[in-house]
């Protein structure tokens, strides 16, 4: 299934950063500090695939999620998931209860989880990614965090996106989320996780080095 719009969405405690991209590699941008108003605005823009930089389940009885067990075990460092207790007992993991709130907001406006990353895809669907591994896999190599200003703007250029618009790194890292978007409906997408845990989809390409992220 090749979307003609996608979206990404880069989930901040403060609000949520947007991106659609046309087939054409053309950005369109949104902000807001409201979950359903972002859900409203890509389903607006007709996109049919949403990735979330943000876990789409919680930790579950103290096991780490299988897809952060297996980006670790390729290079990729990434935030271990908690238990949702554990998240509404530190302001670290804010963001990721707002993230909780776009999942419900996605859902409200007709957008599935992606539950099986193996079978067709049907309908409209909101998936989990991570910017900086989308970047390492685009790039074919594991970058550096500290790097991530430019490093990011020159990924995204190289695959044709005009990043003029995307004024900021929330920006930018939103677009990397909206081309796993693509990715993963030009079937050239690979997924990390299990349906306990939850998927994380990434480019289908490789990545080799040993940066630290």
């Amino acid at each position: 299934m090749a979307a003609r719009i996608v979206a990404g969405v880069d989930v901040g405690e403060k609000g949520f950063h947007a991106v659609g991209l046309t087939a054409q590699g053309e950005p369109l941008t949104f902000f807001s500090r409201d979950a359903d108003a972002v859900a409203g605005w890509c389903r607006y823009q007709g996109a049919s695939l949403v990735g979330v930089d943000a876990p789409c389940h919680w930790r579950h009885l103290g096991r780490v999620r299988a897809a952060e067990r297996r980006l670790r075990a390729e290079g990729i460092r990434c935030f271990v998931t908690p238990s949702r207790g554990a998240a509404t007992r530190k302001p670290f993991y804010r963001w990721m209860l707002a993230g909780e709130k776009l999942y419900r907001a996605l859902r409200r406006r007709g957008y599935s989880l992606l539950a099986d990353p193996a079978r067709p895809l049907y309908g409209n669907l909101c998936f989990e990614t991570f910017p900086h591994a989308v970047a390492c896999a685009l790039a074919g190599n594991i970058l550096r965090a500290r790097n991530k200003a430019s490093d990011r703007p020159y990924v995204l250029a190289t695959e044709g996106i005009t990043t003029v618009v995307l004024t900021n790194l929330d920006f930018l890292d939103a677009a990397l989320c909206a081309l796993a978007a693509q990715h993963l409906g030009n079937g050239s997408a690979r997924a990390f996780g299990d349906a306990e845990g939850g998927f994380i989809v990434v480019p289908a390409r490789a990545w080799r080095g040993d940066g630290v992220s």
